[in-house]
């Protein structure tokens, strides 16, 4: 019986492996571990926790490191309490793989602990290109992995070209779109006590209303101008007339700024309608992104699953540079005329065709399978 563990460092990892962790769960010849760290034990972020719990998932270990502040020293002592906590996690555990997701300094973190514990390490969402840090730490984390189940083939190619043994590379897909699927197969419309049940702050409005959903994080490199950049986003949202719910942001350098950029704009101006959530559910989030008028921001959810579901984004400034896009997406600078034209003019076309360019919704299965059967050594070697 192998046994899978799972670092879920915030509530991005959560929606982006879930169906993998069921599938795994759910196979006769694994066993699921899960560590919970970061931001995902900090009700800052929303309750991940209890998420988790509600979900049928045992959590096996906690590892507390998030640093507080808004500088990129705080991520960086936050992912050196990571390599303390989490080798102390794993040693513990003694895992046959360690699935790591994405591209966030806390996954270096885990990554870099496993790869030092001779532990094999399972990496999901590698080889996309974006902007940022991220993309160095990607990259990274692909030269440590030695199973690679990347989100389409551009990807699986690029992984292949960092030197990647090809049988060690899966092109399944990404798991956040096999939760999409399951979703709109099912009943995709709003829940009436939305905000009895999660709550947020701001006016409360009817959803079957047009609204549009904003999604900004910081820029890691370019953190100093957060605050500024989300008042221009919202500033531009505001002139449609449309409602606006709004989703705080990740714990990255900068994202004082934007929590401040959006406290100081409710603060001004009360009577917009906005209303702000901490944290939502994955099935909640994607639900408000089939109905949204325009999903406006930089989260990779517009690009990744909106492409899938045919949202309509504006994608703003260098967060997802390189990323592959479906047509459902306009890319904007900061400048708050363009996001407002842009936003405009994706009210105006309305939802778009589906385009599975990150799957069709099956990848969890497809993890769970090849990791109860593939074989690696563990020591790696550069391919030519």
């Amino acid at each position: 019986m192998r046994k899978i563990c799972v670092f879920l460092g915030g509530r991005a990892n959560y929606s982006s492996i879930k169906s993998a962790m069921r599938a795994i769960k759910e196979h006769p010849d694994l066993t699921l571990q899960v560590i919970l760290a970061g931001q995902g034990l900090s009700d800052k972020f929303g309750d991940l926790e209890g998420i988790l719990e509600n979900d049928g998932f045992a959590i096996d270990e906690k590892v507390h490191m998030l640093v507080a502040g808004d500088k990129p020293i705080s991520m960086v002592k936050t992912a050196g309490l990571g390599l303390l906590g989490i080798s102390d996690a794993l040693d513990h555990l003694q895992p046959d793989f360690l699935i790591v997701v994405g591209d966030r300094y806390e996954v270096m973190a885990a990554t870099i602990a496993a790869a030092y514990m001779n532990i094999r390490v399972a990496h999901t969402m590698g080889g996309e290109v974006t902007g940022t840090i991220d993309e160095s730490i990607r990259h990274a984390i692909t030269k440590f992995a030695h199973v690679h189940f990347p989100a389409n083939k551009e990807a699986g190619e690029r992984i292949i070209k960092l030197g990647e043994r090809p049988e060690d590379v899966f092109v399944v897909g990404c798991p956040r779109v096999d939760h999409v699927k399951e979703l709109l197969d099912g009943d995709s419309s709003m829940p009436l006590d939305l905000y009895d049940t999660f709550g947020g702050v701001g006016p409360v409005f009817d959803l079957k209303e047009p609204f549009l959903l904003i999604s900004q994080h910081a820029v890691t490199t370019e953190y100093g101008e957060a605050k500024d950049r989300i008042t221009n986003t919202i500033k531009a949202c505001v002139r449609t007339g449309l409602n606006i719910i709004i989703l705080w942001p990740n714990a990255d350098a900068g994202t004082e700024g934007i929590s401040t950029g959006i406290r100081r704009y409710r603060e001004k101006y009360p009577e917009a309608r906005i209303h702000a959530f901490k944290n939502l559910p994955a099935d909640i989030y994607t639900r408000l992104m089939k109905n949204t008028a325009c999903l406006v921001g930089n989260s990779s959810s517009g690009i990744r699953e909106g492409a899938y579901i045919g949202t309509p984004c504006v994608n703003i400034g260098s967060r997802q540079n390189g990323r592959e896009r479906g047509h459902n997406v306009i890319d904007v600078t900061h400048d708050e005329n363009g996001i407002f034209e842009a936003v405009k003019k994706q009210i105006e076309h309305g939802p778009y065709p589906s385009e599975p360019i990150y799957g069709d919704g099956h990848a969890g299965v497809q993890i769970a399978e090849i990791l109860s059967k593939v074989e690696v050594p563990i020591q790696k070697r550069i391919v030519y």
